[in-house]
């Protein structure tokens, strides 16, 4: 099974039925693992509009089948994307997830379409 490395906004595309979410079919997402720090993002945003936090978690977690921790060597990584993505306004967040990505080398998918200007050593499928 090849993995792929979920962005935020892509779990959040799946979530919520957004524009682009048929393209993480259940092949790919059989593959699907996760930065914790994305899973976190993805958990903040659902109980700030008020989902519980049991709920929040379940649909968090359900497309991914690895919850990969933060690790030093990914903190490392993540710190030195930021000179590269600031100016196209990607987060911490967002270097987390590009930081697991080349870790493994494994393909990352986002909604984010400001990613495709990026020109890193992963590959990068934007959604919509």
């Amino acid at each position: 099974m090849n993995k792929i490395v979920l962005d935020a906004s892509a779990i959040l595309a799946l979530i919520n039925g957004e524009p682009g979410h048929g393209k993480l079919t259940p092949e790919l997402l059989a593959g699907a693992v996760c930065s914790t720090v994305n899973l976190a993002e993805v958990q903040a945003k659902l109980v700030h509009r008020g989902w519980s936090p049991d709920e929040a978690w379940e649909d968090t977690t359900s497309p991914v089948r690895e919850a990969v921790p933060f690790s030093a060597e990914h903190a490392r990584i993540a710190g030195s994307l930021t000179a590269l993505t600031r100016p196209l306004g990607l987060s911490l967040g967002d270097c987390a997830c590009l930081a697991l990505g080349i870790a493994l080398k494994a393909p990352v998918y986002t909604a984010d379409k400001t990613w495709k200007g990026l020109k890193l050593n992963v590959r990068i499928h934007v959604i919509r």
